[in-house]
């Protein structure tokens, strides 16, 4: 009579265990059991990483459609200059935070990391041991097939109306986002617990670690310089305290920290949005647009990531390759900021098609991306209050103008009048 009570009671913990306790229950169990575990062992943990590798792969195609097509078919379905206003200044700070990191990593990640300790660490993927078998799951088309094809359908609704292939697309990324929650990101904790095995019986385990962990600190304090820069500027166009701005926030910040989900932290994100001050109308447009497209700390992490993981592979960063990847990032991210994990998916495809990320690569860019996806979108969400101040302040500018212009030109009017 207790087995299944107690099962249930499993059950029930493991669910609230959220995704970030999940990822570190994992690598700590993969550096434990590495450090004992014979070869077969591993190697049966490897034959499952190269079978959901090759699921994975499968996947990035269709979610790049899945996420791109309604993304920007419902965008451009927004009416006015408000939407045009919101788009620009959220594109604008993405890639700002974008560049940072970027800057931070080229200047402070070889200070951070010395060649001596890249060196040692050589490339993770080397060491692995062989799966006993592999089943190959081709994709439908490549990854470049699927942005130009989801970009061509997106503009195609947005240009066209077609209500019907909206609602299609709607539908196919309800579809995607069930395989994601329920498939992908139950499977990912053993994906990286046997990434992280596998990794501790080659020796290499230990450094990257220590990598890894410099860097979660490096992403953080960038998540604080960035909301620190949006708020100095709606600050400064409001003629606000930008500290005390950011305080009236904190809520919908550990909101996003527990539920990872920008969609999910709506409702706390517009109620102190408006305790800034901003226009009611003005916070409610903005605030569900936000939590759809802003994602300044998901692209200060995703570049981070990648920048690291290049330089571990002992590969340059230039600015270059870099850029392209980081203006991609603000347009292939849509829609993705509202999906648990949809972050590092979205952009899977990227680190493919233009950093030439391999399939080890691409399982440490999960591993760190979702270990510290919850303060990435807590860094997205609070920013989504300066957002919303930037375009308040920019509107009621834009208002006072007209409304001066308006006057002037009545009284030039009135001056000509004969009497």
């Amino acid at each position: 009579m207790k087995c299944p009570l107690y099962r249930k009671g499993v059950v029930d913990i493991m669910k609230k265990v959220g995704l970030f306790m999940r990822i570190l229950i994992a690598i700590a169990l993969g550096v434990g059991i590495g450090w004992i575990a014979p070869t077969w062992i591993i190697r049966i943990f490897s034959t499952f990483n190269e079978i959901f590798g090759n699921f994975l792969a499968f996947c990035i195609p269709l979610i790049i459609i899945a996420f791109i097509v309604p993304g920007i078919g419902e965008l451009g379905r927004g009416a006015g200059k408000l939407l045009g206003l919101t788009t620009f200044v959220v594109y604008l700070s993405t890639a700002l935070a974008g560049m940072l990191a970027l800057f931070v990593a080229k200047n402070g990640f070889q200070v951070l990391l010395p060649p001596t300790l890249l060196q040692a660490v050589g490339n993770p993927g080397d060491a692995l041991l062989p799966s006993y078998f592999s089943i190959e799951m081709p994709p439908v088309f490549n990854v470049m097939t699927a942005l130009l094809l989801a970009f061509l359908l997106g503009i195609g609704i947005a240009a066209t109306q077609a209500e019907q292939l909206m609602k299609a697309s709607s539908e196919f990324k309800a579809i995607i986002g069930k395989v994601i929650s329920s498939v992908i990101i139950p499977l990912l904790p053993i994906h990286i617990m046997g990434i992280f095995m596998n990794m501790t019986q080659a020796g290499a385990v230990a450094m990257i670690l220590q990598v890894f962990l410099k860097v979660f600190a490096v992403i953080l304090l960038m998540h604080l310089v960035m909301l620190i820069l949006q708020y100095s500027t709606a600050g400064l166009l409001n003629k606000k305290n930008p500290l005390r701005m950011m305080k009236v926030m904190i809520p919908a910040y550990m909101t996003a920290l527990g539920t990872q989900s920008s969609a999910a932290t709506i409702p706390i994100t517009l109620q102190q949005v408006k305790k800034l001050g901003t226009d009611e109308d003005i916070a409610d447009f903005t605030v569900p647009l936000c939590a759809t497209i802003h994602i300044t700390g998901s692209t200060i992490t995703l570049t981070s990531v990648a920048s690291i993981i290049l330089l571990l592979h002992g590969q340059p960063l230039s600015w270059a390759q870099m850029i392209p990847f980081i203006l991609m990032l603000g347009i292939t991210m849509i829609a993705a900021p509202s999906v648990p994990g949809g972050g590092v998916m979205a952009a899977l495809g990227l680190f493919q098609t233009m950093l030439g990320f391999d399939e080890a690569m691409i399982s440490l860019a999960i591993a760190l991306y979702i270990a510290q996806d919850s303060f990435g979108t807590a860094a997205n969400v609070t920013g989504d209050g300066a957002i919303a101040q930037i375009v308040h302040a920019i509107k009621h500018r834009t208002f006072q103008s007209a409304q001066l212009d308006k006057g002037r030109t009545i009284n030039s009017e009135t001056t000509k009048t004969p009497l």
